[in-house]
């Protein structure tokens, strides 16, 4: 008899077992959403931390050299030319334990492919140092350069942040990083248009189609890359040439807001 009378409640208790409150599942799935996106957080930091090198890239005698000099020890130097890679630990001013690796890579044309590939997959962010003085002269080889960058498919999957650092400000002139953005852009565009071939990585092998810059169908702007792209004016002589400091504030901002 006493089990007659507990049946319908055992009863209750296993529909309840097999078909959960809907509030109670709609608070499992939502745990279970936070637990994944957690997960995919840590995954997507842990490569994040991995990557420490902020490259700094440009054209031959766009500054690149001295700049990594003066951000190092804020001292002038004479430069030349770069056949090789130097990197040197870059500490954040006021966080002593943020630091990154700067690492200034050849802006010769036979040389800066090659050694952006042995680079690229660490690279954290990328300073592309552009010669403001030159840069009307240089515009569609710095845009060739630059394109080479961007569509490079591990480029593209790090998205790592993109700094163009406008150097030599110090010199009468120099055209306005808003002038650049706006050349840069409009051959950036005319590449990607004349590009009918399929391009290729920088070791050669094919990629398996043409990579798509920007959105089909619209002028290109930076605004639609993977990574965020920003404009920086600087001069790594400074106003007062070699006796005085060098003028990038900006630059300094963007690298400890990146490390």
């Amino acid at each position: 008899a006493m089990a007659g009378m507990l049946e319908p409640h055992l009863e209750a208790l296993r529909r309840e077992l097999r078909a959960p409150d809907p509030a109670v599942l709609s608070v499992l799935l939502a745990l279970l959403a936070v637990a994944i996106t957690l997960l995919i957080w840590r995954l997507v930091q842990g490569r994040r931390s991995s990557r420490k090198a902020v490259l700094l890239l440009g054209l031959c005698d766009a500054g690149k050299t001295l700049l990594f000099a003066r951000l190092l020890t804020g001292k002038y130097r004479d430069t030349q030319t770069s056949i090789t890679d130097s990197s040197a630990v870059y500490r954040v001013s006021n966080d002593k334990s943020a630091n990154v690796t700067l690492i200034d890579l050849p802006g010769h044309e036979s040389l800066r492919l090659q050694f952006l590939e042995r680079f690229k997959a660490a690279a954290r962010a990328i300073v592309f140092v552009v010669d403001s003085v030159a840069f009307q002269r240089e515009v569609k080889d710095v845009a060739e350069f630059l394109y080479q960058v961007l569509v490079d498919s591990t480029v593209l999957k790090n998205a790592p942040a993109l700094l163009i650092a406008c150097n030599k400000q110090d010199v009468t002139m120099a055209k306005s990083a808003k002038l650049i953005q706006q050349q840069l852009e409009k051959e950036l565009n005319t590449l990607r248009v004349t590009r009918s071939a399929a391009p290729t990585s920088l070791d050669g092998s094919a990629t398996g189609g043409p990579a798509q810059l920007g959105k089909k169908g619209k002028d290109f702007d930076f605004s639609q890359l993977p990574m965020k792209v920003e404009f920086v004016e600087c001069s790594a002589r400074g106003s007062k040439g070699e006796e005085g400091d060098a003028d990038f504030e900006g630059l300094e901002k963007w690298l400890a807001k990146i490390a």
